[in-house]
């Protein structure tokens, strides 16, 4: 269950499981929620696991088995990654340091998994760790005015300016942590972090209090970061090679070794992946789209789409599969995230849905550019022009 059901419900949610944690999917009329999203501010429960990872040696413990340097000062953070021998990601992760120790936001489904592997590597090192998923609330604020939003309920400092730092302070009577987001979804965004029994107050605060924020749920979440070419764990980046997606603010080629370093190094060298990420614009559905009202029937609109694994062909030849697709709040036209083959020159590209091979374009990402850049959009040196 979510921290806050009574509320949630009171504005109409549907819920479906994420990594077995009920969130909310939507509150009905996710495209139009969406559009509010990008045009003032709307506030989503995170669906997070959290770890905290305390004792002496905890920064060099975490940093060790992680894809970027764990920050080593109070009120800074990082997003990583952890992978597998081959490379692949197994999963990505934010890590805060909260003065005595760090707190890490995972995806709900590998918190456990997470737990038990770093408390078998742990040594001679004086290093615990616990799952304190329950603890803690986690909302998150996004729009192009959710600074102002956060200052109009915000009691003690301003709001955080870099990307991942975070400040403490208070909203009503709760003791709040308010972190700046890196832009996941193309906009200005924080997340408020609050103990989990001030979770109905603190959400109650941030949609009727100071500035109006629109309620919204993981479907809306996932078009919103869809149009900002934002990759996400759970259709992009499990069991995918980190080069892959571009994802160059997840590594730190100068630090010491961790597990799969030699395949991101070896890839990194040899100047591109064997696939890339991409936007496509799925023209050849937009008509198909349209005969189906979006906010009233949101499952008719992902019948419309196509899978995640569609093929994707360029000309007669099959050179990738779609990750997700979405209706696009900001673009109103139906749009996806494929990966395909580096070298493809993709000038003539269809995907088949129900057997069928449909027109699509492919696009630069961001679809669209809002008033931030998500800093998982995808970076290749390689790339040629």
């Amino acid at each position: 269950m979510t921290l806050v059901s009574g509320t949630h419900d009171a504005h109409g949610a549907a819920y479906r499981d994420r990594g077995g944690r009920e969130v909310v999917d939507h509150y009905g009329k996710p495209v139009r929620v969406g559009k509010a999203v990008r045009k003032v501010a709307g506030v989503i429960e995170m669906g997070y696991g959290v770890l905290a990872v305390r004792g002496a040696d905890r920064v060099e413990f975490v940093d060790n088995a992680v894809s970027n340097r764990v920050p080593t000062a109070d009120g800074e953070g990082t997003y990583a990654l952890l992978l597998d021998p081959q490379g692949g990601i197994e999963t990505d992760m934010y890590v805060y340091n909260a003065d005595e120790r760090l707190l890490v936001f995972l995806p709900p489904e590998r918190t456990e998994a997470v737990a038990a592997d770093w408390a078998e590597n742990v040594f001679i090192q004086d290093v615990e760790i616990d799952d304190v998923s329950d603890e803690f609330g986690v909302f998150g604020v996004h729009g192009p005015k959710s600074t102002e939003k956060v200052a109009s309920v915000l009691g003690g400092p301003g709001a955080p300016e870099e990307p991942l730092s975070f400040v403490r302070g208070s909203m009503v009577d709760a003791g709040v942590t308010v972190i700046a987001t890196d832009g996941p979804l193309g906009e200005e965004g924080y997340e408020i972090v609050c103990a989990a029994a001030d979770a109905g107050d603190v959400f109650d605060t941030l949609i009727n209090r100071g500035l109006n924020a629109t309620p919204f749920g993981y479907r809306t979440w996932d078009a919103l970061a869809t149009e900002a070419g934002t990759p996400l764990f759970e259709y992009e980046l499990a069991g995918t090679v980190p080069n892959v997606l571009g994802l160059r603010n997840a590594l730190d080629f100068d630090k010491g070794c961790y597990v799969g370093q030699e395949v991101v190094s070896r890839v990194e060298n040899q100047g591109r992946p064997s696939r890339r990420l991409v936007g496509l614009e799925l023209d050849g559905l937009a008509e198909a789209v349209a005969d189906v009202d979006a906010d009233a029937n949101p499952k008719g609109i992902d019948d419309a789409l196509p899978a995640s694994g569609a093929a994707v062909f360029d000309g007669d030849e099959a050179v990738g599969e779609v990750t997700r697709a979405a209706v696009g709040p900001a673009t109103d036209v139906p749009i996806g995230l494929a990966l395909v083959a580096f070298d493809a020159d993709l000038g003539s590209v269809t995907v088949r849905v129900d057997g069928d091979e449909v027109p699509a374009a492919a696009v630069d990402l961001p679809f669209v550019d809002g008033s931030a850049r998500s800093a998982r959009l995808p970076t290749y040196p390689g790339l040629r022009a």
